[in-house]
C-alpha cells in the first residue's frame, strides 16, 4: 500500500488477438467502462471497453470499437453500460463461520472468542448446517464482490470439506484450512496433536490442488496450540508443495502478554511461529499491531505477508495498524474484513477504513493504492498473481461490475467528481455491497443484482 504516482493509461491490445465469427460464437461479451490496477502506481480505464470471456478466462480486452467481429456473433452479449467492470475483489483473511456473530457488542479480543466466536464455531460441527453456512458465506462473498479469499474454517474435518466443496461448485479460487487449537479453547472445539495433524493431511490430500482450491494449515493463533501442535503444524508443511500458513499475530496487548508467558523461551511473537517453521513467503499473519522491531525484520526476511484488518482492529479497539512502518520495512500486505471481528465483508468498506486509519497516524493512502492492493496487490501477496488481479488477457474471468447509480448518496458525489481519481476515491468512501451489479467466477455470472 505505498504511496503511487498517478498514471492513468488504456488497456493494451493486441492487434493480432482476432476473432472469426465462428470463435465469437462460443464466447461472452462484456461491455462497460473498465479499470484495473496492475501496479500500484497505475490505472488502466477504457470508457466503452470490451472483455471477450473463452472456457473462464479473459481472452481479449480493450475498446469495443477495436472488436474484430460484430457483437451480433457473441454467444452471450451483457452490456453494463458506464457501470465499472473491475478485476474480482480479494480478501486475505475472513472467518467462514463467524458471520453469525458479526456486530458483537463490547468485547475486546480475548473476551470476544469465548463469549460470541467458540459457541458459533461450535455448530459447525453438524454436517449440515456446515454445508448450509458454507453456502451462506460463499454467496454473500459473491455479493460483496469478493471472489477470492483466504478463509479459516473451523475445527471440524467435515465442515472443511463442505467449505471447499461449495467453492469447487463455485469455481472459486479459495485458500482455506482446518483450525488447529489443543489448549485454551472449550473442550467441544479441542483437537489432540495427532487428531488435529491426521486431518489437515486427509484434507491436504483432498483438496490442495484441486480445481482452483489451495490449502492453508491454520494454528488458530499460537496460545490455542501447544508446542508439539506447532511442532506438527510445521512438518504438515511437508505434506505437499505450495501449502499456506495462516494465524494470527499480535492483535491484542494482552495477547501478546499471554503468548509471553505461555512461551517464554522464545524472543517475542513471531518467533513463536518462526521456531516452529511457520514463517515463510507463503505464511499470511492477520493483523500484526504491536510488532517490535525484531519482529519486523524477521517478517521482511523470511517474506511473509501480514493480513490488514482495520474494521476489526477499530471495532475491537485493538490497536492501529502502522501503514508507513510495513512500507519502510518491505513487508508485503494483504487487505482483509476479517469478518466476524471485522464489519462487513465489503473490500470497499475494509479500504476506506484503512484510509482513516491511516489518516489518525498522518499516512496518506491514495485511492489507486487502495484499488490495487484490493485486486492486483492482495493477488500478489497470496501468490495469485499470474492467474487473477487485472484484467489482462489470459487472466481468469473473475470480475465484479459496480454501479455508482445503485447508491443516490455515491451518484451525487460523482457528478461533481473532476477526475478518475477523484471518482474512485469517493467510490472507495462511500460505497459498499451495494454497488454491486454483478459477479462473475471463471466467466460465469454467479451472483446479480
Amino acid at each position: 500500500m505505498t504511496k503511487p504516482v498517478q498514471n492513468n493509461s488504456s488497456p493494451a491490445t493486441d492487434p493480432s488477438a482476432r476473432f472469426t465469427a465462428d470463435q465469437a460464437a462460443q464466447a461472452t461479451l462484456l461491455l462497460g467502462q473498465s479499470i484495473d490496477f496492475p501496479q500500484v502506481d497505475q490505472i488502466r480505464h477504457c470508457p466503452k471497453a470490451a472483455l471477450v470471456i473463452v472456457q473462464g478466462r479473459i481472452a481479449w480486452h480493450g475498446p469495443a470499437a477495436e472488436l474484430s467481429v460484430t457483437q451480433q456473433s457473441f454467444a452471450t452479449v451483457v452490456d453494463y453500460g458506464n457501470a465499472w467492470i473491475i478485476p474480482g475483489l480479494i480478501d486475505t483473511h475472513v472467518h467462514a463461520a463467524q458471520m453469525p456473530v458479526i456486530a458483537s457488542w463490547g468485547e475486546q479480543l480475548l473476551d470476544w472468542l469465548n463469549r460470541y466466536t467458540f459457541p458459533a464455531e461450535r455448530r459447525f460441527e453438524d454436517p449440515v448446517i456446515a454445508r448450509h453456512q458454507s453456502d451462506v458465506f460463499l454467496d454473500a462473498l459473491l455479493a460483496h464482490g469478493t471472489t477470492t479469499a483466504m478463509v479459516f474454517g473451523t475445527v471440524h474435518e467435515a465442515a472443511t470439506d463442505a467449505l471447499f466443496e461449495a467453492a469447487r461448485e463455485r469455481r472459486m479460487a479459495l485458500i482455506a484450512g482446518k483450525v488447529l487449537m489443543d489448549r485454551n479453547c472449550p473442550d467441544y472445539l479441542s483437537d489432540t496433536v495427532n487428531s488435529g495433524f491426521d486431518a489437515s493431511a486427509r484434507l491436504i490430500h483432498r483438496w490442495h490442488g484441486t480445481d482452483r482450491l489451495q490449502y492453508a494449515v491454520t494454528p488458530r493463533f499460537a496460545p490455542t496450540s501447544t508446542e508439539a501442535q506447532l511442532e506438527r503444524a510445521g512438518a504438515l508443511q511437508q505434506e505437499a508443495r505450495g501449502l499456506y500458513l495462516q494465524t494470527h499475530v499480535s492483535e491484542n496487548p494482552d495477547e501478546v502478554s499471554w503468548v509471553q508467558s505461555l512461551f517464554p523461551k522464545s524472543r517475542d511473537y513471531v518467533d513463536v511461529y518462526q521456531h516452529y517453521g511457520l514463517l515463510h513467503e507463503r505464511s499470511v499473519l492477520a493483523h500484526g499491531l504491536h510488532l517490535t522491531d525484531r519482529e519486523w525484520t524477521a517478517l521482511r526476511e523470511h517474506q511473509a505477508r501480514i493480513a490488514v484488518c482495520p474494521t476489526s482492529n477499530t471495532f475491537l479497539g485493538s490497536g492501529l495498524f502502522d501503514f508507513a512502518r510495513a512500507e519502510r520495512e518491505g513487508v508485503v500486505l494483504g487487505l482483509a474484513s476479517d469478518v466476524g471481528g471485522g464489519t462487513s465483508l465489503s473490500q470497499l468498506v475494509s479500504a476506506a477504513e484503512a484510509y482513516k486509519v491511516g489518516q489518525l497516524q498522518g499516512y496518506k493512502l491514495t485511492a489507486n493504492a487502495l484499488w490495487h492492493q484490493m485486486t492486483a496487490g492482495n493477488a500478489r501477496a497470496l501468490h495469485l498473481d499470474t492467474q487473477i488481479g487485472s484484467l489482462d488477457s489470459g487472466k481468469m474471468a473473475d470480475l465484479v461490475v459496480l454501479d455508482s447509480t445503485r447508491s443516490a448518496n455515491l451518484s451525487a458525489r460523482l457528478a461533481h467528481a473532476n477526475s478518475l481519481e477523484e471518482a474512485l476515491f469517493a467510490t472507495l468512501i462511500l460505497g459498499d455491497e451495494r454497488l454491486t451489479r454483478a459477479t462473475w467466477v471463471a466467466g460465469e455470472r454467479l451472483y446479480s443484482a
